[in-house]
């Protein structure tokens, strides 16, 4: 009885998830703002994926936005692997840092501390990798790039993150609502040791992008890239 019973959890678990990520789809193809240049565009998909991550836990998170980033790819983007990486590593981050502080005790003090430490690892990380990619993308040179980063990478993506959090504050409450009226999720959550599992992995995985981010900055910088 206790198996079905779990197994049950799980299937209404996996269709929220699903929900979700469709959800975040539908978010990325039609309510997508064009940015400039061409590669800087707003979309509120990370909304729906972080709030996810917040009910079913980081692992989850950055699966859905593993999904999401895919599809993209493969419908709307006009930028292939380099689109699919950027966008990954813009959700990846954003989404688990938030969710990994916010799991550890699930207060709305630990909800706005997450965002903001997701917001602002999105920007470094985002700042490195376009200094490490743009060129690559765009043909130009790296100076240029670090042109860019006052006057349009750092207000956009503090503008986006900013944005994404402000409005993850104010949907989150009404979706678990909707997800537990619909017996998707459980009036009462387990406490046990998914989250420890789940916040582990995460941080090796943030600290080993961190890694190899640094070390392919410290390439170029010796002109070996």
């Amino acid at each position: 009885m206790m198996a079905n019973t779990k197994n049950n959890d799980r299937l209404k678990s996996l269709l929220a998830m699903a929900m979700l990520t469709a959800l975040a789809v539908a978010a990325d193809v039609f309510l997508r703002i064009p940015g400039i240049g061409g590669f800087l565009t707003y979309e509120p998909k990370d909304v729906i994926l972080t709030i996810g991550a917040f009910i079913f836990g980081p692992i989850a998170g950055l699966v859905m936005s593993l999904i999401v980033c895919l599809i993209e790819m493969v419908t709307i983007s006009t930028t292939g692997f380099i689109g699919l990486l950027m966008n990954f590593l813009a959700s990846g981050v954003f989404v688990g840092v938030s969710a990994v502080i916010y799991w550890r005790k699930k207060t709305m003090s630990r909800a706005i501390l997450g965002l903001v430490m997701g917001s602002l690892s999105m920007l470094v990380i985002m700042l490195l990798w376009n200094y490490i990619m743009t060129p690559i993308f765009m043909g130009v040179p790296r100076e240029a790039v670090l042109g860019m980063f006052l006057p349009l990478l750092i207000p956009f993506n503090l503008i986006k993150a900013g944005l994404n959090s402000a409005l993850i504050l104010f949907l989150y409450k009404a979706v678990v609502t909707a997800l537990r009226k619909s017996h998707l999720i459980p009036t009462r959550e387990s406490n046990d040791g998914a989250k420890k599992r789940s916040n582990t992995i995460l941080t090796v995985s943030i600290s080993a992008v961190l890694v190899i981010t640094l070390v392919l900055v410290m390439l170029i910088f010796a002109g070996k890239i």
